[in-house]
């Protein structure tokens, strides 16, 4: 009975290892082909951008070049910035910018649900989060500096409003999309207020939230150094403004190259994120 269950078994197993690791390659090849146009428009790019700067075709001093970028950048690395080691100032903005994303999005998580879950406090709430959302961020940061100072204090608070705004509004529309036969369901079975939000209106309502985790950090990092650009004594955005008053086109390019692969390496981080928690999305597709 054994051999004969093992026997019918067997060539069904060996079509679903069969399948998996045809659909493995057909990712793989997927995830190649991606990477190669990716680097392909890069090379483009970055060989036009250098090879219009070294003809004088663009005018180096306003637009730079690639090698010179690289060139400045390794510079600092190796010599130091004329605010201290490269890391630190590296360092200083990207916790002001963890701080702002965690605390921004807690925020944002809280408030969206709270007002997703009671009309009475969207109603009441709802216009004056409107409002103060209109306001345009850049006004509130020398409000910042006045308040908390050129630390660390006044950049946190200015990438938290850009932060919490972004996933505030997702989930709270999150919570509202909820379906709502689910949440009667689960109130026929019984289930109280916290296991109706821990099984039923968060999970619903998380792919919403983790996918403005994506512009959300980017959105933190904007608010720091813009925070550093207008009053600090430190950070990548305090380096930017110091390369712009000495009319180094080279050396703000420099800063805008560590930002922009800093932000793109967090993206990567909140998608290994996003499919850790929602991994029955991407089953799905």
């Amino acid at each position: 009975m054994k051999a004969q269950t093992n026997s019918l078994a067997s060539p069904v197993n060996v079509e679903l290892v069969s399948r998996k690791a045809e659909m493995q390659r057909k990712a793989l090849k997927l995830r190649i082909r991606n990477l190669i146009l990716q680097l392909s428009v890069f090379v483009i790019l970055m060989g036009t951008w250098q090879f219009l700067s070294s003809r004088n075709i663009i005018d180096p001093f306003f637009f730079s070049s690639p090698f010179d970028i690289v060139k400045h950048i390794w510079s600092w690395v190796v010599n130091g910035t004329t605010a201290g080691p490269l890391y630190v100032q590296f360092l200083v903005t990207f916790e002001e910018t963890i701080l702002s994303f965690i605390l921004g999005g807690i925020a944002g998580i809280i408030f969206g649900y709270a007002l997703g879950v009671n009309e009475l406090l969207s109603v009441i709430l709802g216009p004056y989060i409107k409002m103060i959302n209109a306001i345009p961020r850049v006004v509130l940061v020398p409000i910042f500096i006045l308040w908390f100072g050129l630390g660390m204090s006044s950049k946190v608070a200015s990438g938290l409003v850009l932060t919490f705004f972004i996933v505030f509004f997702n989930a709270f529309q999150g919570v509202r999309e909820v379906d709502r036969n689910l949440v009667n369901n689960a109130r026929l079975l019984g289930a109280s207020k916290a296991q109706l939000a821990r099984h039923v209106i968060i999970p619903s309502a998380l792919t919403w939230i983790l996918s403005s985790l994506h512009s959300s950090f980017g959105f933190a990092l904007i608010g720091a150094v813009v925070g550093e650009f207008i009053g600090s004594t430190e950070g990548l955005g305090y380096l930017i403004a110091q390369a712009q008053g000495a009319f180094d086109t080279t050396g703000v390019f420099a800063g805008m190259v560590i930002l922009s692969i800093t932000a793109l390496i967090a993206d990567r981080g909140v998608s290994k994120l996003e499919k850790r928690f929602i991994a029955w999305r991407h089953i799905r597709q």
